[in-house]
């Protein structure tokens, strides 16, 4: 008699259908997100129709949802612009600090007309910072760096001009004429220049509101002249000690 041939047990392979039809999905799915990414609102709408079409029934898994925009390349500094102005963060900081100086010229305007010193005392806002020029007589007689006792008071005055918080850095600037100082104790203008600098600015802090750290003194001697060293006139002019407050800086990131 012949053997009956028992049947091979089949393994069910049903499952592999569904399955092959949830990789599909999720691939398809993935492909549509990367490119939303990088299409317009008309390119993202017609493939979602499209996507959503083929689920069949049901509210689609892209309804509703809002396209992702592309990606903005510009610089980050524009990224940090003012929605209303539209300036950077650093012009609004510049813009900030301008103002602040401004005020501070104000300050002392104010003052100078108060005391009745605009003949030696005036201000200037230029791209070094505020300079406030006091000139020649107000505080040394011709050829000394010692100052005169009238001029304590006035240097104590503008020394509480000078507070601000944060505190800004101060430098005084020592100027003279031309002319050869003959002594020995100066032996140039150099010498002349700096001690009348430094004399100043040693009165200056006194004050113990300021802080000596942010403050720097150097003398320029006969080199840096605002008028001609040609007449008496123009020699007074460049006989002058200068203070200049400065701006803060910009910090930017390497």
């Amino acid at each position: 008699m012949k053997r009956k041939k028992k049947h091979e047990e089949h393994v069910d392979e049903a499952w592999l259908l569904p399955y092959a039809d949830i990789l599909t999905l999720l691939l398809a799915l993935f492909i549509v997100l990367f490119a939303s990414s990088q299409v317009d609102t008309q390119k993202f709408n017609a493939i979602a129709e499209s996507f959503n079409s083929e689920l069949k029934g049901g509210t689609g898994i892209l309804d509703d949802q809002a396209p992702v925009e592309s990606i903005d390349t510009s610089p980050v500094a524009e990224l940090n612009e003012d929605p209303v102005s539209g300036e950077s963060p650093e012009e609004i900081f510049v813009a900030k600090d301008q103002q602040e100086l401004k005020d501070f010229q104000t300050k002392i305007e104010a003052y100078i007309a108060d005391k009745g010193l605009s003949l030696r005392l005036e201000t200037e806002l230029t791209g070094k910072g505020l300079m406030i020029t006091i000139k020649d007589g107000l505080l040394f007689e011709s050829g000394s760096a010692d100052l005169l006792e009238d001029s304590q008071t006035i240097i104590e005055e503008i020394s509480n001009l000078l507070i601000s918080d944060p505190p800004r850095m101060i430098f005084i600037e020592g100027h003279t004429d031309n002319i050869p100082t003959g002594q020995v104790k100066y032996p140039t203008n150099w010498e002349l220049s700096s001690a009348r600098a430094i004399n100043f600015m040693r009165i200056l802090l006194q004050n113990d509101k300021l802080e000596p750290q942010k403050f720097s003194a150097t003398g320029y001697s006969e080199y840096q002249p605002i008028a001609s060293n040609d007449t008496p006139e123009g020699r007074a002019e460049n006989r002058r000690v200068e203070v200049l407050i400065s701006p803060f800086e910009v910090e930017t990131e390497e």
